[in-house]
């Protein structure tokens, strides 16, 4: 499990478990959200990425389930 804050303007911090396959987003809003089926490669994608919010909302959300955690 890798967890790690950063400084991003969308992203507060993210938590990868590669035996889930589940990629946890905290938001900088607070918001929570756990994406499934992420793959390492892909997750490895998204650590390697320039914008991680870009990635994000390119990459993850349009094809990875999620489900909301909290607010």
């Amino acid at each position: 499990m890798l967890i790690k804050n950063m400084p991003s303007t969308v992203i507060k911090s993210f938590v990868y478990s590669e035996n889930k396959k589940t990629l946890r987003i905290v938001y900088q809003s607070g918001a929570v959200y756990d994406y499934l089926g992420v793959s390492k490669t892909v997750f490895d994608e998204f650590t390697s990425a320039f914008s991680k919010g870009t990635f994000l909302n390119k990459v993850i959300k349009p094809n990875f389930r999620y489900r909301k955690i909290s607010d």
